[in-house]
């Protein structure tokens, strides 16, 4: 940045719990002064807002939603927001969780059960163009060392567009190229080259390679524990 502000004047909330969604509208209005607030349930909806004009000057994400799982969402989110900085706001505020969220393109993340003064802290850091991490935040390791697996998936998964994440996202769910046209009203030629691209920007040679990359972004590899 050059020193000027952003402009956070407007909002995307994409959160599948209402009460929550009311509480934050709340909340942004107060403490950051936003005051145009809209709501989306679920990832395709808020990707078909992104796609119309004018952008929210932000978008407040949460991980956990129906059609989505994992950073898969915020992967495709930052692929359709272009320059619009996108805010994880989420329960599950774990470091590592956090330290992927950064990686895969938040500015910010802040757990969802925060105060409001740190909901204050993190708009006054984005408006002035940094990002923010919460208290006792500690990254997982060397920014210098070489990138896990895991990184090295959200990094390839990152490059996707919009149309091939969402290919991928369907050939995790078992579907077949002819299955996949169907239900994008798309011909099986297109997807069999959104297939072939999606292969060579993973760097894989399979649909399973591609499939087990896909996966290594979920939250079952962020949080074992939770299985």
């Amino acid at each position: 940045m050059d020193g000027s502000q952003r402009r956070l004047a407007t909002a995307l909330i994409v959160d599948d719990h209402p009460l929550f969604c009311d509480a934050l509208s709340m909340t942004l209005r107060a403490v950051a002064g936003i005051e145009g607030i809209e709501t989306a349930d679920r990832l395709e909806t808020a990707l078909a807002r992104l796609e119309i004009s004018p952008l929210p000057d932000v978008v407040v994400l949460d991980l956990n939603l129906p059609d989505v799982n994992g950073l898969d969402g915020l992967i495709r989110l930052r692929a359709t927001a272009g320059d619009v900085p996108v805010v994880v706001v989420s329960s599950l505020a774990d470091n590592r969780v956090i330290g992927a969220a950064l990686r895969a393109g938040a500015v910010g993340f802040v757990p969802k059960h925060s105060r409001r003064e740190v909901f204050k802290a993190a708009f006054d850091a984005i408006r002035a163009g940094e990002g923010f991490v919460p208290e006792g935040f500690v990254p997982q390791a060397d920014p210098n060392a070489p990138a896990s697996q895991r990184e090295e998936a959200i990094s390839r998964l990152s490059l996707l567009t919009r149309q091939q994440a969402k290919i991928l996202q369907l050939i995790c769910e078992g579907m077949l190229n002819k299955q996949i046209a169907y239900e994008l009203t798309i011909a099986e030629t297109t997807v069999k080259a959104h297939v072939t691209a999606i292969m060579r920007k993973l760097g894989v040679q399979s649909r399973t390679q591609a499939v087990l990359i896909a996966q290594e972004a979920s939250f079952d590899r962020l949080m074992p524990e939770n299985g």
